[in-house]
């Protein structure tokens, strides 16, 4: 039986086709598509409960699923609702357990382009802010140099343009820690806000919008490198970046 290259929810005209960009034994990558959230299975205020969709869609023995007699599959990770690329799930409990460890002991190298405005001081730096929950504003996280959580991002300008609202820069972000929201806080702390973003923007960022509505939010993971922790074997997986920079003029 083949198997279709990309995981499909919904159906008919709503039907959705997610692209799968790696598979082995043990995970399934995916191309996120901006608007599907990363929640518990049992929130379900949102129809774009990712987690939920997935497995209601395993449990219907949908093709894509039955043609790999796939019985479970749960993210490793979490990626914002707006950003768009690489998100791994696990194959069973014990890969997700595998695998969770590996982005906890910071095994997982992950890339991200980001399109902030503004042009940064320098060509590479990088951050250490800790960030913790902000009580006065829930979903935002804040800088806190107190109690906040150990945080460190490295950032390498690749490009800038003008723009008819400013300058923009292309930057490549390297997270070295997963906390929330980490990547757009510590460039919004620099100066650099995230085109798009709703949070930790200001109202000339929100205007200056991708041209594909499909790019909500100037960020997007495009890379995932690890070692296979059953095999001990190097892998790196990729997600295209041309229509992502087309959108912001890149």
């Amino acid at each position: 039986m083949a198997k279709p290259k990309f995981i499909e929810l919904g159906f008919g005209k709503r039907a959705e086709q997610l692209p799968i960009v790696y598979e082995d034994r043990s995970v399934i990558a995916i191309d996120k598509p901006a608007g599907w959230m990363l929640v518990p299975f049992s929130w379900q205020k949102t129809s774009r409960n990712l987690q939920a969709a997935i497995t209601s869609s395993i449990a219907a023995g949908d093709y894509w699923a039955r043609s790999r007699n796939l019985k479970f599959l749960k993210a490793v990770h979490r990626l914002d609702a707006d950003t768009s690329g690489i998100l791994l799930f696990a194959k069973s409990m014990g890969a997700v357990d595998s695998y969770g460890d590996l982005f906890e002991s910071r095994k997982m190298e992950k890339v991200y382009l980001a399109v902030s405005r503004g042009v940064p001081k320098e060509k590479e730096w990088t951050c250490e802010l800790k960030l913790s929950q902000d009580p006065d504003a829930i979903g935002r996280v804040k800088v806190d140099d107190g109690s906040g959580k150990e945080c460190q991002t490295s950032f390498k300008l690749l490009e800038t343009r003008e723009s008819s609202s400013g300058p923009l820069s292309l930057i490549e972000a390297h997270p070295y820690t997963g906390r929330t929201h980490q990547i757009r806080v510590h460039l919004a702390e620099a100066q650099l806000p995230i085109v798009g973003d709703p949070l930790y923007g200001y109202k000339a960022v929100l205007n200056t919008r991708g041209s594909d509505p499909d790019f909500p939010l100037g960020l997007r993971a495009v890379a995932l490198s690890y070692v296979d922790p059953f095999i001990n074997k190097r892998v790196d997986i990729r997600a295209p970046k041309a229509a992502f920079l087309k959108a912001f003029g890149f």
